[in-house]
């Protein structure tokens, strides 16, 4: 499914809130996903298929890094190129001089959420006790890289062939 990667509008909040309230244990509310955007480094981008969100991210940005927040997909459009269409255009952010690594924690519990990180080229790199409300996570890091066709690319070539 080819979408359309724009910024996050108000607009957007009702539907961006939906699609977490159907893939998230811990849903955020459009308060939440509102309050988190207000934040100065904080931003939101929505993927748009047949003029509806069907996914979207939120990610904060500093000097040395990216730190994704949240990345949710409709239901009806998983497995469909939506995620890691998301993932390539974040990745597009970074540089192998400056902002060089997207960071995000995953609940254990998460496999699916941990195969798809995997699968884009992100590697656990240790387990933060607790991190959700008592519940452990894993930190993974995806690193900008040098050569020419970084792991994002080759799994955006096998998404789109």
């Amino acid at each position: 499914m080819k979408v359309h990667i724009l910024w996050s509008r108000r607009r957007d909040m009702p539907e961006m809130a939906a699609i977490d309230a159907a893939g998230f244990a811990d849903p955020w509310c459009e308060d939440r996903i509102l309050g988190v955007l207000r934040q100065r480094n904080a931003i939101g981008m929505v993927a748009e298929h047949g003029g509806r969100v069907v996914g979207y991210m939120v990610y904060e940005l500093f000097p040395d890094r990216i730190e994704l927040l949240r990345l949710a997909v409709d239901p009806d459009a998983r497995r469909l190129g939506v995620g890691r269409q998301l993932m390539r255009k974040l990745a597009g952010k970074l540089s192998t001089r400056k902002r060089n690594r997207i960071g995000v924690h995953v609940r254990e519990s998460l496999l699916p959420a941990h195969l798809f990180f995997r699968d884009c080229g992100f590697a656990a790199t240790r387990v933060v006790r607790g991190h959700f409300d008592g519940e452990d996570a894993y930190r993974f890091v995806f690193r900008a890289e040098a050569d020419e066709e970084a792991p994002l690319e080759r799994a955006w070539r096998e998404v789109t062939t």
